[in-house]
């Protein structure tokens, strides 16, 4: 007898990927978090994000085409629970000698501050625009009038950032410019660092930086567009050129190891995954809500 799987109507392709996200961060949680409370509060999100996308109605497009900006900030935010209590740097301490063949050695922190503050700066500024790439992404595709394509944006850039998300909890880790205090630092400190810094301070959290979601996310939105727009290359080049820049960013300003930015972009490949998985999957009986 022919197994066949139905989806619910109306329910997108990614939203069933954010409540497997969901739900695995809850399955491990007991696992990172043997103690305390906070061990449940992944148990506790993972219903309410069920209950939002299971809650929308299909009539809620415009909501639900904005909603994956949610609940990729809940993902990373949740994983702040996982903040192990006591640290004995040994992946930092592994990581650290590459970063400084590449700074000092290969001489990237000089090239980079041969022209003064400028280049500095736009590199701080690629950082904090980040947080900001994933909505001009989608503006990038409203305004192409791919508002049909969203769904597969949506789908990619989700496989290729909550990916990252997944791995923090086996990477315990602190960012150079803590773990090594003092060392290794920018010579050129602009206002857009004491912004980038005021930031992570405030909002970032503590639990891992590998892989680096910074560039994953960045990169999986230009891959995102790539196969969203695959006859407008042009946008998807000049965002995969932005993330590159996000990479040295994360390097140069100590925010992130080297293997933190490979990682990242290693792992924002998954973006492709979904539609490989598309192109193979024959079977029948299959309902795909848009």
């Amino acid at each position: 007898m022919l197994l066949t799987v139905r989806l619910r109507p109306g329910l997108r392709q990614y939203e069933w990927l954010i409540l497997a996200y969901f739900t695995y961060v809850a399955a491990i949680a007991p696992i990172f978090i043997p103690q305390g409370d906070k061990r449940w509060f992944a148990g506790v999100g993972a219903v309410a994000a069920a209950a939002i996308l299971l809650g929308l109605s299909p009539n809620d497009s415009h909501l639900r085409d904005w909603a994956p900006l949610g609940f990729t900030l809940a993902a990373y935010r949740e994983m702040n629970w996982f903040t192990p209590t006591i640290r004995d740097h040994h992946l930092e301490r592994s990581w650290i000698g590459w970063d400084r063949w590449l700074l000092d050695t290969a001489h990237l922190r000089a090239a980079i501050e041969s022209a003064g503050a400028l280049i500095p700066s736009y590199l701080e500024i690629c950082y904090v625009l980040v947080y900001a790439i994933a909505p001009i992404s989608v503006l990038i595709l409203l305004l192409n009038h791919r508002r049909d394509r969203l769904h597969t944006f949506w789908l990619a850039y989700l496989a290729g950032t909550l990916a990252a998300y997944a791995l923090f909890p086996y990477f315990p880790s602190d960012p150079p410019r803590t773990a090594f205090a003092g060392a290794d630092l920018p010579n050129i400190v602009t206002v857009f660092r004491r912004l980038n810094l005021a930031i992570l301070r405030e909002y970032g959290i503590r639990s891992s930086v590998f892989p680096s979601a910074h560039v994953s996310s960045a990169f999986a939105c230009a891959w995102g567009l790539l196969i969203a727009m695959p006859d407008r290359k042009r946008f998807a080049f000049i965002v995969a050129a932005y993330a590159f820049s996000v990479a040295i960013a994360t390097i140069y300003g100590r925010y992130h190891f080297a293997v933190d930015a490979a990682a990242g972009l290693a792992v924002s490949f998954l973006a492709f995954a979904p539609v490989v998985q598309r192109k193979s999957d024959t079977t029948p009986g299959v309902s795909q809500g848009i």
